[in-house]
């Protein structure tokens, strides 16, 4: 069966969001624009064949990345989101969730959390291909020396959106 997902467009203080959602109104996809083309590729390794609707209205996560990029940085903490990934991707997508608004933790960190201890890179690898930008939470995520690492959508992305976070306003660029 081919699913059907809702496409919608976001501009954000640090460039357009795409956003899909699946018809119960859950984020299956946050993924920034100019990222688009890798965002055809996740979807189609993790879905298959699906079929993009262009969304009428504002979906419920348009409404929270609004809600988060306004200065409420715990919006997205209670977002509906469904991922589909390996059950290892899952496990750590999951653990990702549980990563508090405002804080870091490593990847060896990450990787003792699901039970890995000595998996970090593998944790790096599925952190990589996280579907759903922002609202689980990989941005979160540093290397052994607190360094800002491995965010695929650019470490001047990643940098605001921890500094957002920590009440830290910063310019983007």
């Amino acid at each position: 069966m081919v699913e059907t997902f809702f496409i919608e467009r976001q501009q954000t203080p640090i460039g357009h969001l795409v956003l899909l959602t699946n018809a119960d109104d859950r984020l299956r996809i946050a993924d920034w624009i100019d990222y688009e083309d890798r965002m055809h590729r996740l979807l189609a390794l993790q879905y298959g064949p699906v079929t993009l609707r262009e969304r009428t209205g504002r979906s419920a996560a348009h409404r929270a990345f609004e809600a988060y990029f306004a200065g409420e940085v715990g919006a997205l903490v209670s977002l509906p989101v469904r991922m589909n990934g390996t059950p290892f991707q899952c496990t750590v997508w999951n653990e990702l969730l549980r990563i508090p608004v405002g804080t870091t933790i490593t990847y060896g960190e990450l990787a003792r959390r699901i039970g890995r201890p000595t998996a970090f890179r593998a944790v790096g690898s599925a952190n990589s291909l996280n579907p759903i930008n922002i609202a689980v939470p990989c941005h979160r995520v540093v290397g052994a020396n607190a360094s800002l690492t491995g965010y695929g959508s650019g470490l001047s992305r990643k940098q605001w959106l921890l500094d957002h976070e920590a009440g830290r306003p910063t310019l983007f660029g």
